[in-house]
């Protein structure tokens, strides 16, 4: 028997011994339950017998009785609670086997050379992470049946896997993931897991807002019922799952262990390029009301641009002469714009469907429909601002014109302990936050006759999508400075024939006779901090910028 081999069974071993734990757990906490009942059913006996007759030992039969019902009608009413609570699932976009027969294809041939058992579905999710979900709950099934019981899991992929991954290289990333159905098959770990779930899934719903007091105080105590039960599995629970993971990457390395290595480098700049990529081009766009439709797609050009960029990416463009895995799916087109759609509702809160207020956008159309609608948008409200403040207009001649002349003189002159930009930072914070409070709400799916099909996130039921903000709230000082920067390029677009453009690594960009210039940041940030003009005059005069000149607005 080989190193990889023992240790593999050692590892197994292990996780099944932590599940029985598990297990010991949830049997030491039914004998706590039933030990009542159990006195009871042998003071019973006795007096039946002719021991311990007498009105003492008949007032404690009654009162032992009573006390016995009761907790075993509390703890049916906490047993049926923790049964009927619906455990989290991830929300992904389901990939059906008619629709991926290629992918199918490749994972159940890849379960067969691990010897472990196919996954029963593939999702995708706007992440780059893949994992097994176990979704055998009759709330995600809508049957409880021991058919429905024993169904493998789902195996979820990162869809910026199968972007930028050429058809090997996800394989071997996917079979240490798919060795992990190996585990989920065995009774006692199943067993273990769906315990923990339950009680997982029991304090969530007793934490749960919006409960009248009929109903909080029995859920509330359910909850801290299951909370005492997770404290007493949590070290078991994590290093069963730690022994899991153990098992199923040592099962894994005799398949394409190799290419698993040089994978894993893709894997690490395919975050990078994904972060960037919502941070820097996807934000933007959802606060504007538009929603890129082809993220997965334009990660990779921002790898591209990466591995133009940095010489320590070089070589790894050679690759796209490969098949991507993307090839896999009959329509990558539909699921990429599924898991777009997705990735804007879980980091942005964006509304499930489309309207005029939250319209897809192509990557042709957004400079036009994001770029330089946000820019305008900002100058717009800028203006505002300084219009509430009772700021002069520069031209005296014209007081309604916008001008970024005006801008520039209420930065650079004198004001107070803070200088001008401090209060107008405050207030542009202000409109900002008005603006967001302002925007509708996102709610659930709403069907529509012309709906290809159901909201792929009904599996995740009537709650609200949790919401995983890329970024933390700006400052006023840094809201100023985007608003300034906006009124300059809005200036240069207008006055100079400069145009709004897109930068796959840095999002919205400023294009000069067609070249992106990246410089502004520092004379607009000396402005807004320094109250020093100098340097974006200078940058203004080199690109041939009239800031006395109207500019157009929102």
């Amino acid at each position: 028997m080989s190193g990889i081999d023992v240790g593999e069974e050692l590892g197994a071993r292990a996780a099944q011994a932590r599940a029985l734990a598990l297990l010991r757990i949830r049997s030491r906490a039914l004998a706590v339950v039933i030990t009542p009942a159990a006195v009871a059913v042998v003071l019973f006996a006795a007096g039946a017998q002719g021991h311990l007759g007498g009105p003492v030992w008949d007032g404690v039969r009654w009162a032992v009785l009573g006390v016995a019902v009761v907790v075993l009608l509390v703890a049916a009413a906490v047993a049926v609670a923790v049964a009927r609570a619906r455990p989290a699932v991830s929300p992904t976009v389901p990939v059906a086997e008619e629709g991926a027969p290629d992918l199918y294809r490749l994972v159940r041939d890849l379960a067969d050379r691990l010897g472990v058992p196919a996954p029963s579905a593939i999702a995708l999710t706007p992440d780059c992470d893949s994992w097994l979900e176990d979704r055998t709950h009759r709330a995600h099934r809508g049957g409880a049946g021991r058919e429905a019981r024993n169904t493998a899991p789902v195996l979820v992929i990162g869809s910026p896997f199968l972007w930028w991954m050429r058809v090997a290289e996800l394989r071997a990333v996917l079979a240490p993931v798919v060795a992990g159905t190996d585990s989920s098959a065995h009774p006692d770990i199943a067993a273990a897991r769906r315990f923990v779930r339950g009680l997982d899934a029991a304090v969530a719903d007793g934490a749960a807002p919006g409960r009248g007091a009929l109903r909080a105080v029995p859920a509330a105590f359910t909850g801290w019922v299951a909370r005492l039960l997770l404290r007493a599995c949590r070290e078991h629970a994590a290093e069963m799952e730690r022994c899991v993971a153990a098992t199923a990457s040592m099962r894994a390395q005799g398949v394409d262990y190799a290419l698993r290595i040089a994978a894993q480098e893709q894997v690490g700049l395919a975050y990078a390029g994904w972060d960037r990529l919502l941070t820097r081009v996807a934000l933007p766009a959802w606060r504007m009301g538009r929603w890129p439709s082809r993220l997965d797609a334009g990660v990779v050009s921002a790898l591209t641009e990466l591995s133009r960029r940095d010489r320590l990416a070089d070589g790894f463009t050679s690759r796209l002469g490969e098949r991507p895995a993307c090839d896999l799916l009959e329509e990558p087109g539909i699921a990429d714009e599924a898991t777009s759609l997705l990735a804007a509702r879980l980091f942005h809160g964006g509304p499930a469907e489309s309207g005029p207020d939250w319209a897809p956008v192509d990557w042709q159309q957004y400079p036009d429909e994001v770029v330089d609608r946000k820019w305008r948008t900002e100058a717009a409200r800028l203006h505002r601002v300084l219009d509430a403040m009772g700021v002069p207009p520069a031209s005296v001649a014209d007081p309604a014109v916008p001008t970024l002349a005006r801008v520039m003189e209420h930065l650079a002159g004198p004001g107070g302990p803070g200088g001008p930009g401090e209060e107008l930072a405050a207030g542009i914070g202000a409109a900002v936050a008005r603006d967001d409070a302002q925007a509708p709400a996102p709610g659930p799916a709403q069907q529509t006759a012309s709906a290809a099909g159901p909201d792929p996130l009904d599996l995740w039921g009537p709650d609200p999508l949790p919401l995983f903000p890329l970024q933390p709230p700006r400052t006023g000082t840094e809201l100023l400075a985007d608003h300034v920067a906006a009124m300059v390029c809005c200036a240069a677009v207008d006055t100079a024939g400069a145009a709004p453009g897109l930068d796959w690594l840095d999002g919205p960009a400023l294009l000069v006779d067609g070249e992106r210039r990246a410089d502004l940041a520092v004379p607009v940030l000396s402005l807004v901090e320094d109250g020093d003009p100098d340097p974006l005059r200078s940058w203004l005069a080199e690109v041939g910028v009239r800031s006395d000149k109207p500019v157009r607005l929102v």
